[in-house]
């Protein structure tokens, strides 16, 4: 049984950072896509950023570039997302996922994930 559970959230004030990070056990899962996604207050979840283990890719969504680094510990089987410079539209539950497919061009759409962890909630304060 595959599991993912996050960790690493809480409030911070705006400007701030926090590391979170994403441990797989039951299968290493840090070996194939992984992904963070959000759900802010009252709204869809959305992507967030996504690692391919081979090559190490990373992919974000333009409202994070050059904010929030996504990473891997294969070592660890462990995913890590770096956010700097919080804003309180950051705002979300935070959740995991993991691919076990092919690569695919559609890393961004969260029904390409298999599995997903419970999520770790982050809050920015203005």
């Amino acid at each position: 049984q595959v599991q993912l559970v996050e960790s690493g959230g809480r409030l911070v004030q705006a400007g701030g950072s926090l590391r979170l990070s994403c441990v797989g056990s039951g299968r290493t899962v840090s070996r194939y896509t992984m992904a963070w996604f959000r759900r802010p207050p009252g709204k869809a979840r959305e992507f967030v950023a996504a690692i391919h283990w081979s090559g190490g890719t990373t992919y974000y969504a333009d409202s994070v570039k050059g904010r929030f680094t996504i990473s891997s510990d294969n070592a660890k089987d462990t995913v890590y997302l770096q956010m700097n410079s919080l804003k309180p539209e950051d705002t979300a539950l935070y959740r995991c996922a993991v691919d076990f497919g092919a690569p695919s061009a559609f890393i961004t759409r969260d029904t390409e994930y298999d599995f997903w962890g419970q999520g770790t909630q982050v809050t920015v304060s203005s």
